[in-house]
């Protein structure tokens, strides 16, 4: 009895791989952890698109959403998590696409963790560039100029590289052959400037890593420049641009250009970018595998 009932369950198996039909067998899809945001969102997707794990619908431009996936190439399942949660919940997925500001921070290291790495070149037409945005009446303010030449100085890239380490990239041209001395980042952490006498300008900031902005104004400073810069923190991104077009501060630094145009589309703000100032990639890391092969052989081709 126990052979012939062998014999059945191998004749049926047979019978499905002659036919084709072995879906119900089929490995369950590798889970891909992507931020739940919509614009980091759309940058994860993109990065897996890069990768050669999925195709796009080209329509979407750089805002695609998981519906305009028009191909899995892998056997793979997108699903949205909560950006701040994507490193501690790696385990539980194939790999994950995490922001540089999460990613270091917990001991990932980009440059040898990732198994991809958003592409993205300085300025132009990037996307993904942050700015320093102003109202459109004043992007010829000769203060707000001068703060974005400020920004975009020698020092201040170091400081971008030394302090927040491969988590945040100069967006502007720089010497990257420089040296330090040993108490580079004290100098500046610890510099305190004075408003008096100063044209005060409001800048609104989103997050805790805006010590960057110490640099700025030790710049504006040796310039005798003139200009104080007023941090303004917000605790959601949804309200910078808001303060910014009112009128209620006069700068705003925490968004990159395709959050911009989005927000600034949606709410009918008046807007624009007076300079580039840093980019923070976007990365794919994994603990089931160590490169984007292993991952595409941990997944397997959609048949």
């Amino acid at each position: 009895m126990k052979k012939l009932y062998q014999k059945i369950v191998a004749l049926f198996l047979a019978t499905l791989l002659l036919t084709g039909v072995t879906s119900a067998f089929a490995a369950s899809p590798v889970l891909i952890g992507v931020p739940d945001d919509a614009t980091n969102q759309a940058r994860a997707i993109k990065l897996l698109e890069t990768a050669g794990l999925i195709e796009v619908d080209p329509a979407a431009g750089y805002s695609p959403e998981i519906k305009d996936i028009t191909r899995y190439i892998y056997n793979i399942e997108v699903t949205p998590v909560a950006a701040n949660t994507l490193t501690a919940t790696l385990p539980d997925f194939g790999a994950s696409t995490i922001n540089g500001t999460y990613a270091v921070p917990f001991g990932l290291v980009p440059s040898k963790d990732a198994l991809i790495i958003e592409k993205q070149s300085e300025g132009g037409d990037n996307p993904y560039v942050n700015i320093i945005v102003a109202r459109t009446a004043d992007k010829d303010n000769e203060t707000y100029l001068t703060i974005v030449k400020a920004f975009q100085t020698q020092l201040v890239a170091q400081y971008l590289l030394e302090k927040y380490t491969e988590t945040f990239f100069p967006a502007f041209p720089y010497d990257a052959e420089y040296e330090v001395a040993e108490d580079f980042l004290a100098s500046i952490d610890e510099y305190v400037s004075s408003s008096e006498g100063k044209t005060v300008v409001k800048v609104g900031v989103c997050g805790a890593s805006n010590d960057h902005w110490k640099a700025v104004q030790k710049v504006l400073d040796e310039q005798e420049a003139g200009i104080y810069i007023e941090l303004v923190e917000f605790d959601a991104y949804n309200l910078p641009n808001e303060a910014l077009n009112s009128g209620e501060i006069d700068l705003n630094s925490f968004q990159h250009k395709a959050y911009l145009e989005k927000d600034a589309s949606g709410n009918g703000y008046d807007l624009t970018v007076v300079g580039d100032t840093l980019i923070a990639p976007l990365a794919l890391y994994s603990q089931q595998v160590d490169s984007l092969d292993a991952l595409k052989d941990l997944a397997g081709l959609v048949e």
